[in-house]
């Protein structure tokens, strides 16, 4: 399935052409160098979605999942993520939308850590 674009800046397409330059390179140096290591489990590539309203996020996540032709994963109700990933081989594609909630109740919760100090754990 094709993606339907949306508006692109130049400096889009040039972030774009320099991250699917880099993959090809990247695949192209491990295939030609058996002898340096990869995550036998894989690795990921996450794409968080940000500077949008809620709104905006969750249907950029939800074009993308189209995309992808796989299903959004939404955790808002429990304080979580909204989200979409598609495997390739070992490869993981990610698109994460963080909602406002969520993060105003992170910098809560960190407003307090310097206010505590923890014990040495010496034994």
């Amino acid at each position: 399935m094709v993606l339907q674009p949306n508006p692109i800046v130049p400096g889009d397409l040039f972030a774009r052409h320099q991250t699917v330059s880099g993959l090809r390179a990247l695949a192209d140096f491990l295939e030609h160098n058996p002898a340096v290591p990869v995550d036998e489990y894989g690795a990921e590539f996450t794409l968080f979605i940000r500077d949008r309203t809620d709104a905006c996020a969750r249907a950029e996540v939800d074009r993308i999942a189209t995309a992808l032709g796989s299903k959004v994963g939404d955790d808002t109700a429990y304080g979580g993520h909204y989200r979409v990933a598609k495997t390739f081989g070992r490869i993981t594609y990610r698109a994460v939308h963080v909602p406002s909630r969520a993060i105003a109740d992170h910098d809560a919760r960190m407003s307090y850590r310097n206010n505590i100090t923890l014990d040495d754990q010496a034994a």
